[in-house]
């Protein structure tokens, strides 16, 4: 079994004591195939960059300051005893689970760090403190474990741009490196949040993807840009059980795409109260 500790002590002499390169994949737990691709990827990055001389760390940390509710914190899945299991077989070398009061001793931090317009649209919108108190974790993870790399899923974009920009920002000696979002047979994107779908719900969920593709192939054929959007949205009118909460074009730093730019068409829905999100690279 992957070795845990979850203490910032244990884990600071376990790094000296192996004297090795790290490189990190944070999560909140309820890990699935979408995780085990992120492991997979920093493995091939220890292999193709290290030689292969380094350790695999994954932290396992629900963290409370980028919830904006306690039902939705209290309600988050917890599955570690699943989750050990997923990172051993994905060769993971440490698994970090820390305490809230392990990584929060004195309660809500004094100084945290925010984020500029990028993070106020979309998800900001509707989580008005999500990316604070996500900036700030991912600063205190990447300053606890102090990788040479971490990994970042892209259905999450929002959340990888800014991690990035604050690594740029904050001179930050770390490759932030992004990895495919993974998807279900039905291209539905892997979420620890579609467990909580119902069967109903689930197949609904299908049409996410479905109307990030019928952008795709509106470009592709042609249609400008609101158009593409103004079709996608008609086509989700056709199933009202789900609620847009944004439908929504950005270029790769997440401003207003101009015609030259890489586009990539980002969604969140409610569907029986479960928020869920997406994105597609719909223009190259």
């Amino acid at each position: 079994m992957s070795q845990v500790v979850s203490t910032i002590s244990d884990y600071r002499l376990w790094k000296h004591n192996h004297g090795e390169s790290v490189v990190a994949v944070f999560t909140m737990g309820a890990l699935h195939n979408g995780h085990t691709e992120l492991i997979n990827s920093a493995r091939k990055y220890l292999s193709e960059k290290l030689f292969g001389k380094g350790k695999i760390v994954v932290s396992i940390f629900v963290n409370p300051t980028q919830f904006n509710s306690q039902e939705d914190l209290a309600n988050y899945p917890r599955t570690f005893e699943d989750d050990q299991i997923l990172c051993t077989k994905a060769g993971v070398d440490l698994i970090f689970a820390p305490s809230v009061k392990e990584v929060y001793p004195d309660g809500e931090t004094l100084i945290t760090l925010t984020h500029h317009k990028i993070g106020e649209d979309l998800e900001g919108l509707s989580r008005p403190n999500h990316f604070a108190g996500m900036l700030t974790v991912v600063n205190k993870l990447l300053n606890i474990t102090n990788p040479v790399a971490a990994f970042f899923g892209e259905k999450d974009f929002q959340q990888f741009v800014l991690v990035n920009q604050m690594v740029t920002d904050l001179n930050m000696p770390i490759e932030i490196v992004s990895v495919e979002t993974v998807r279900d047979e039905d291209g539905l994107a892997l979420s620890s949040r579609n467990r909580k779908l119902s069967p109903k719900a689930r197949d609904l969920a299908k049409q996410i993807p479905a109307s990030l593709n019928l952008i795709k192939h509106s470009i592709d054929e042609g249609h400008d840009l609101p158009v593409a959007i103004k079709m996608a949205r008609e086509y989700l009118a056709n199933f009202p059980e789900i609620e847009i909460d944004y439908l929504e074009l950005r270029n790769n730093q997440l401003h207003q795409p101009k015609e030259k730019d890489s586009i990539r068409a980002l969604i969140a829905v409610y569907i029986e109260g479960t928020r869920l999100i997406d994105n597609l690279k719909v223009k190259d």
